[in-house]
């Protein structure tokens, strides 16, 4: 196996902007998504002693919709533009998520003495955030595929059924995914 040399090498990711417009785009998103979680919390407030449902919320769709904006702009380069990223991610879902709001319920619920739901506010937010990143960007991975439905492995002449019904054969029909398939 030969090794590249390092210029040779391609960019992860789309190509890099000029550091003064990613610093915009970032403060553009973060205000954006700043608001866009205080409106939440605003109609959808928290009563005093109450469990934070809107903050537990708004951490689980942005983590979900953080797993769409990887998988359009860095796994399948889809949105290739250089400041989405910073916009969309650092900016409008980092403004929206809010682990700094998690971590000051997470105390007030421990200064209320109520410990086995500070636990499970924490506990229950690392797992949420995280399958709603791995779900977001299992959808989107679906979508993006054209949403292949019943494929099987296609060895020695089984049916697969292509997203549009149609019965496919091994060989049959180009751009159809194989998941199951073995080399």
């Amino acid at each position: 196996m030969s090794e590249q040399a390092p210029e040779e090498l391609p960019e992860p990711g789309p190509p890099a902007a000029p550091q003064a417009r990613v610093l915009g785009a970032v403060a553009a998103g973060g205000a954006l998504g700043a608001l866009a979680r205080y409106g939440a919390l605003v109609l959808w407030p928290t009563p005093h002693g109450g469990f934070p449902w809107t903050v537990f919320v708004v951490n689980v769709s942005g983590c979900a919709l953080i797993g769409v904006l990887m998988v359009l702009t860095v796994e399948r380069g889809r949105v290739t533009h250089p400041l989405v990223r910073p916009f969309l991610g650092v900016g409008v879902l980092g403004g929206f998520t809010t682990f700094s709001t998690y971590a000051a319920d997470v105390s007030g619920l421990l200064v209320r003495q109520e410990l086995v739901a500070a636990v499970a506010y924490m506990v229950a937010t690392v797992l949420a955030a995280l399958a709603a990143v791995w779900a977001g960007a299992a959808a989107t991975r679906r979508l993006l595929d054209g949403g292949v439905r019943g494929v099987r492995g296609a060895r020695d002449g089984d049916v697969r059924e292509a997203h549009d019904g149609r019965d496919v054969r091994d060989g049959g029909v180009r751009g159809v995914r194989d998941e199951g398939r073995a080399g």
